[in-house]
């Protein structure tokens, strides 16, 4: 949300000490990012014990929560990722991620500007302009965290942000000459995208089990969604500017096979939930751990 505003202001640092302001940004950026990532590691433990700033009763309850302690950690071999790899469910859960959120949500972060820009502004103006979308995202996430969390339920509001991801997609593929309507619709974007996210991740996450999967399963997620970034990159031609006709395909066509995961996985929880409330092999009925 901030980086349109401090890109505005790097904008005028133009020509400052013999430097273009393109190159003010990588540099103030970069070693912004640099000293929080050598500050932050000695803050991020690996494991709840580890943590100094919990009471041991805290502890205790992310222990009983996660499954997961130090004591219970187990080597990962090849065997683990080759039979985690051939479950349906997490490749759904790979392609949800991937299309639903990172193509569309990195093809916006990267060509906004671009975008914009198109409409007629300056440098500046068009950094401003990209200020809006991000920070209604950011509202957005905000509270489908918090309604999702008190519900208990993450797919109604998956389902609710990847709506939003392609009505904006949609009247920006249809609509060229009106420039508050494709505002709304790229502030769409943006809210849905960027929404969908962190609800697919804290989805998928909370239903892998044990520590094995957890570590295969994160992986596995955060991978399927930087693969959405190299797709991102390639997306919007300049010159197709300014109707972007292959960039918002490929982002629908992305959304959509999004949604298809999301349901796709859905329903193999319902099953597997189904049939974990059958009971095992002692006739009783078993604790059902998954959740939508």
């Amino acid at each position: 949300m901030f980086g349109g505003l401090l890109a505005s202001a790097i904008a005028k640092m133009d020509g400052i000490r013999g430097k273009s302001s393109w190159r003010w940004l990588f540099i103030l950026e970069g070693v912004a990012t640099v000293l929080i990532g050598f500050v932050s590691y000695p803050l991020i433990p690996d494991f709840p014990e580890d943590a100094r700033w919990l009471s041991q009763e805290e502890k205790d309850l992310i222990i009983s929560r996660a499954g997961t302690s130090r004591q219970q950690v187990q080597p990962i071999s090849i065997h683990h990722i080759v039979r985690f790899l051939a479950d349906v469910k997490n490749i759904a859960g790979g392609l949800m991620y991937f299309g639903a959120d990172t193509v569309p949500s990195y093809s916006f972060a990267y060509f906004a500007p671009t975008i914009f820009k198109t409409l007629g502004y300056s440098t500046v103006e068009t950094q401003l302009h990209t200020v809006p979308p991000f920070a209604a995202a950011l509202a957005l996430c905000i509270i489908t965290a918090y309604f999702s969390d008190r519900a208990k339920v993450r797919l109604p509001f998956i389902a609710f942000s990847i709506c939003l991801t392609i009505t904006g997609l949609g009247i920006l593929m249809t609509v060229h000459h009106d420039f508050h309507t494709q505002y709304a619709a790229l502030c769409l974007v943006a809210m849905g995208s960027l929404t969908t996210g962190p609800m697919v991740i804290c989805w998928y996450v909370m239903n892998l089990q044990g520590h094995r999967e957890r570590s295969i399963g994160t992986a596995w997620i955060i991978s399927c969604g930087n693969c959405g970034g190299l797709v991102a990159t390639f997306t919007f031609l300049a010159k197709e500017a300014p109707r972007y006709h292959t960039g918002y395909s490929i982002c629908m066509g992305a959304t959509c096979i999004g949604a298809l995961a999301v349901s796709v996985y859905g329903a193999m929880i319902l099953w597997q939930n189904k049939k974990r409330a059958g009971g095992g092999p002692d006739g009783k009925e078993e604790l059902i751990a998954y959740g939508l």
